[in-house]
């Protein structure tokens, strides 16, 4: 029981962005984390309104959509994973979009997202990848133009290791 209390109070903890250019879907991933204990719920309309979001706020997530008018959500997810220009590269991403198409999953995970969920989503599959953002997050590795987590399966790698492997992953 002391584990739930403990993500209880780490949910209600953590403050969330979502990104996203249709009022309605802000409003029903609002709802969402809300049900699921979050507290402080950010909302931006677009890619350069979150970019700025993250820099006023510093919220501890972000959640994204794929595709919105100007900068999209691969479009956004770069920015924020350049180290060299922006304030806050390493906070987690999780894409939650419509497009689940094969290419979209591995091009996600390309450009650093750290997790990624298909719409409409339910508060179960939300509230999971919120907790493993959390809780268990992986390192963050730079290796040629990659700068994101290391992917899933090679997390539990020695670090001498990870640059090499992410880069082998990142090509296939």
């Amino acid at each position: 029981m002391a584990d739930t209390i403990d993500i209880a109070a780490l949910l209600a903890a953590t403050k969330v962005l979502v990104v996203d250019d249709e009022h309605y879907m802000r409003k029903v991933v609002r709802a969402l984390l809300m049900s699921v204990g979050i507290r402080t719920v950010y909302e931006a309309p677009n890619g350069p309104a979150g970019l700025d979001m993250i820099r006023n706020n510093q919220p501890d997530v972000v959640i994204v959509d794929w595709q919105m008018p100007g900068l999209d959500g691969a479009g956004f997810v770069r920015m924020v994973r350049s180290p060299d220009t922006f304030p806050y590269p390493d906070i987690p991403i999780i894409m939650l979009t419509g497009h689940g198409e094969r290419s979209r999953v591995v091009e996600a995970i390309q450009i650093g997202v750290n997790e990624f969920l298909l719409k409409p989503v339910s508060s179960k599959a939300l509230y999971n990848r919120l907790v493993t953002v959390l809780t268990k997050p992986r390192r963050i590795v730079k290796s040629g133009d990659y700068y994101g987590p290391v992917p899933r399966n090679l997390a539990l790698m020695n670090e001498d290791n990870d640059r090499a492997m992410a880069q082998l992953v990142l090509v296939n």
